[in-house]
């Protein structure tokens, strides 16, 4: 099954892009601290049994361990989580261009981390694929146009919080490749969600965001449900499952379906149309990423040992 771990990185980051389009909008109402708290405490909840169940675990990790998962919660669940939310709450879920191109930098923040932290070589063919990635994702999300950045005053608001998002995310794979070296990924998957939901109960507390709970309503209660068991907890899961057998490099490429998906998910539910630049940039993207994905089975790839 480890050939396919980089499929499983890809449908994790599809869930995500679902997320973004369908799911998260409906919660446009509530502060996104609330947002995103709930999103973690609802899903850690429902792993809490099993948690205890393999609790066990836990005493694998070491300090450099809990460091990383450390960072994990606080930028890849609490920071980049709120950050990512509060820049499509900007831009209204309606000009994602802005915000889309930002999230290309993830990568680039990951391979210069897992070089520095992971110490992972790079061979020159993956730089090559990887900058062929990064060209197909701004013709999927610009074709061969520049950006448009004439969406308001919020834009740079918007902008600086998808550039904080991307930082934080791809940072997260890293640590998140590093935190996963002596568990399996289903306990990784129940600290992560479980620190950032104690890290976020304190955000929330602090701001008074809490308070705004009685104002979720049925419908929107019935939405956080379905994230945690498909886009939340659901493709965290898929996402650590797949990050345990690939490099943190392979892992970030892959994670360009996100931006992908949110676009072609934009056509397919809200009509709006991909020009032939945009569909030939989602041919390189996809293909760009296969390419990568081909890297977890040779040798010029693989980490050193930690």
């Amino acid at each position: 099954m480890k050939k396919f771990a980089p499929l499983f990185i890809v449908i994790a980051a599809v869930l995500w892009g679902v997320d973004g389009i369908v799911l998260t909008p409906r919660l446009f109402t509530l502060p996104v601290p609330l947002v995103v708290f709930l999103n973690h405490v609802l899903a850690f909840v429902l792993m809490l049994p099993f948690f205890i169940y393999e609790f066990k675990e836990v005493k694998k990790l070491k300090s450099g361990d809990w460091g990383a998962f450390m960072w994990i919660a606080v930028f890849g669940g609490a920071v980049g989580t709120m950050a990512i939310v509060k820049a499509l709450f900007y831009v209204n879920f309606v000009n994602l261009s802005i915000v889309i191109l930002l999230q290309k930098f993830q990568p680039i923040f990951a391979i210069v981390l897992a070089w520095l932290v992971l110490k992972e070589r790079l061979s020159k063919k993956f730089f090559t694929w990887a900058a062929l990635a990064l060209i197909g994702g701004y013709f999927v999300t610009f074709g061969f146009h520049l950006p448009n950045l004439a969406t308001g005053d919020k834009i740079v608001a918007a902008a600086l919080f998808s550039l904080l998002a991307a930082f934080a995310f791809g940072s997260a794979t890293v640590f998140g490749k590093r935190g996963l070296k002596n568990i399996n990924a289903r306990v990784g998957t129940y600290l992560r969600f479980g620190l950032t939901s104690v890290i976020m109960l304190l955000i929330v507390l602090t701001t008074g965001d809490l308070a705004q709970l009685p104002n979720v309503s049925s419908f929107q209660w019935l939405i956080f449900l379905i994230i945690v068991l498909t886009t939340g907890g659901t493709a965290i899961f898929i996402y650590y499952w797949g990050l345990k057998w690939v490099s943190a490099s392979v892992s970030t490429i892959c994670e360009l379906a996100f931006p992908l998906s949110a676009i072609i998910l934009e056509y397919l539910i809200r009509g709006r149309a991909l020009s032939w630049s945009q569909w030939l940039g989602a041919v390189l993207l996809g293909y760009a990423i296969y390419r990568v994905a081909r890297f977890q089975e040779s040798a010029a790839l693989t980490p050193e040992k930690l």
